[in-house]
């Protein structure tokens, strides 16, 4: 799916009606029909049900839905909020239909009406504000908006919950909190904002006509889930060996954080790769190797129990991840800019390895070879300037700017993990849960990352796989035997098994 503005839909709703001929009238009532039967699944026909109506669009949905759950059988009432003068164009044709119908319309007349209503009916549906929603709120919005926030009655937001912006990048929200969206045609910026989540409740995608070919001129931003990385996982080769997919060097490791690299290690091993090497201090490789055999070390100078500056030759390797767990002293940051300098394959930084390159950022300009930064939003806020609150409400132009700036593939890590290539491009990673929200996590994601830029995958679908793979299998565990308190890192580790069975 694509992930749109205000501004992007508006100009595929204009390329639809325009371009193909088809009439604004239509594409209203594609929209109320297709959220009607969705409310239709939800809901018997004993429930009571009030439709929420303003002017513009989303009112004009509302009363496509009000009709068509009143032919259906429903018992449904709608209630203006605006004078009739401001319902106009396609809206008022399908308010005439719906009166037609012999539809039942209240008016609003005081913040008292709105309440006694809620107390007579089963369903709310929230049709009063659409995607040009300004804040803040104006009456009688925003009365309405914090009645029905007041009480218990289920509310179903169409497209958008009334008063939540399209767009990223607001900072104080007076939306409708609703428990189920029907968004129309594609999601919003919203929809994939942590701030905006609470707002859309669970939510779902209904497709009205519009053609593929209206969001040509959009920007890429997609999500990207089970379909698309079924699609392009690379298949295993029967004729293979192991080195056919790919030999990876892992560097992290101090003595106090012997574990990072360990989770890194396993990790990339159970996701594929076919060698790794785990590049750390000599007195952390008993403590490791005991957990992940199947790898091969190499001991590293140390400097009061960090990994100290040193020449290492990456040329035999096909990519490697650095940072895991290795402190932020400077000789250990020399190190890493060295490393990253001269490695002739792709690097992954993770971790502390982002505090290294922090000022260094143009090293990262300069390389020929992929470079793929993994922070979370405080680190993200460490290499930026921004503060964790403004990476969280606008993650999609800070990334999109920091990867065009540097030449980098980043994926910026957290409930909705985002993952830009160098030109820009988005892909939205749709797995993974609050179980993930463990130390250790991103040591094994990086690990999962690393095996699968090494295999025959463009560096975009390896990041976008990795992501959704790590995510998907901390999803299964949570649905079998854990729960999102108990989840550990290496319970996702164990649980890559199933889900590479489940694209075999």
């Amino acid at each position: 799916m694509h992930i749109v503005t205000a501004k992007e839909m508006y100009e595929a709703d204009c390329y639809a009606i325009e371009k193909t001929g088809m009439e604004g009238k239509l594409l209203m009532e594609n929209a109320g029909r297709a959220a009607a039967a969705k409310v239709e699944e939800r809901a018997g026909k004993e429930k009571r049900i009030l439709v929420m109506a303003g002017g513009g669009s989303n009112g004009g949905d509302g009363f496509v839905i009000a009709r068509n759950l009143l032919i259906n059988g429903y018992r449904v009432s709608v209630l203006q909020l605006v004078p009739d003068e401001k319902i106009t164009g396609d809206a008022a044709y399908h308010k005439l239909l719906y009166e037609n119908t012999e539809g039942a319309i209240e008016r609003w007349e005081s913040p008292g009406k709105l309440e006694a209503a809620l107390k007579e009916v089963d369903i709310v549906i929230d049709a009063m504000l659409g995607i040009g929603t300004k804040l803040p709120l104006r009456e009688p919005f925003n009365q309405a908006v914090q009645i029905l926030n007041g009480t218990d009655v289920f509310t179903i937001s169409i497209d958008i919950p009334s008063g939540v912006p399209a767009d990223e990048g607001t900072a104080d929200v007076e939306g409708v909190i609703a428990d189920y969206t029907i968004i129309i045609e594609q999601p919003k910026q919203t929809a994939f904002i942590v701030s905006a989540l609470p707002f859309y409740g669970q939510w779902e995608v209904v497709k009205i006509g519009i053609p593929p070919q209206a969001f040509q001129h959009a920007a890429i931003r997609l999500t990207w889930g089970n379909t698309e990385t079924k699609s392009s996982l690379p298949n295993r080769n029967k004729f293979s060996h192991k080195g056919s997919h790919g030999k990876g060097l892992l560097i992290g490791g101090s003595l106090e954080m012997p574990g990072s690299i360990a989770l890194t290690t396993r990790a990339a091993l159970r996701a594929g790769a076919g060698l790794i090497t785990a590049g750390t201090l000599p007195q952390n490789i008993p403590v490791i190797s005991a957990h992940c055999s199947e790898a091969t070390y190499v001991s590293l100078a140390e400097a009061a129990g960090k990994i100290s500056n040193q020449e290492l030759n990456t040329s035999g390797y096909d990519a490697v991840a650095v940072g895991m767990g290795m402190g932020r002293e400077e000789t250990t940051a020399q190190f890493t800019r060295n490393l990253i300098t001269r490695a002739e394959v792709p690097v992954l930084i993770d971790a502390d390895g982002l505090h290294h390159v922090k000022r260094h950022l143009a090293l990262l300009q300069k390389r020929r070879y992929p470079t793929v930064l993994t922070p979370h939003p405080g680190e993200m806020a460490m290499l930026t300037g921004f503060s964790v609150q403004e990476i969280t409400q606008q993650p999609f132009s800070i990334a999109k700017q920091f990867a065009i700036n540097y030449n980098v593939y980043l994926v910026l890590k957290g409930a909705i993990t985002i993952v830009t290539d160098p030109e820009g491009n988005q892909w939205v990673n749709t797995s993974g849960n609050a179980g993930l929200a463990k130390g250790g996590s991103g040591d094994a994601l990086s690990g999962i990352l690393l095996a699968m830029m090494m295999q025959n995958q463009t560096m975009q679908a390896a990041l976008s796989n990795g992501c959704y793979i790590h995510g998907m299998s901390a999803d299964q565990q949570i649905a079998k035997d854990h729960s999102q308190q108990d989840l550990l890192a290496h319970d996702v580790i164990d649980g890559l098994a199933s889900v590479f069975r489940a694209f075999s």
